[in-house]
């Protein structure tokens, strides 16, 4: 059984940085491709970033390109993602998930396994 466990969200300001991280257990981690969804109050679950099970490419949306870094680390089985920059409308629980593969990455239904998610709270 997959374990991911999310840690590092809060409440920052407007412009502030914060650092998200997932711990995986339970399967060869470095086999697998890992990202981050997002999900709002009110809105649909939204792709954030992803990264294969390398490190090699990363994938990023629109919204958060630029601003937001995904990285890994497979000996410590744990995926990061950096986000600079925040604006309130980054504001929403953030999830990471694992899958193999590396295409179609937007759609959630490809991801296999899901950790429980992270607040993530901007304020103006």
């Amino acid at each position: 059984q997959v374990q991911l466990v999310e840690s590092g969200g809060g409440l920052v300001q407007t412009g502030d940085s914060l650092r998200l991280s997932c711990a995986a257990s339970g399967r060869t981690f470095s086999n697998y491709a890992m990202g981050w969804f997002r999900q709002a109050p009110g809105k649909e679950r939204e792709f954030v970033a992803g990264i294969n099970s390398s490190g090699g490419r990363t994938y990023y949306s629109d919204s958060v390109k630029g601003r937001f870094t995904i990285s890994r680390d497979n000996d410590k089985i744990t995926v990061y993602l950096q986000m600079n920059s925040l604006k309130p409308e980054d504001t929403a629980v953030y999830c990471c998930a694992t899958r193999r593969g590396f295409e179609g990455l937007e759609d959630y239904r490809e991801w296999s396994y899901w950790g429980q998610g992270a607040q993530v709270t901007v304020s103006s």
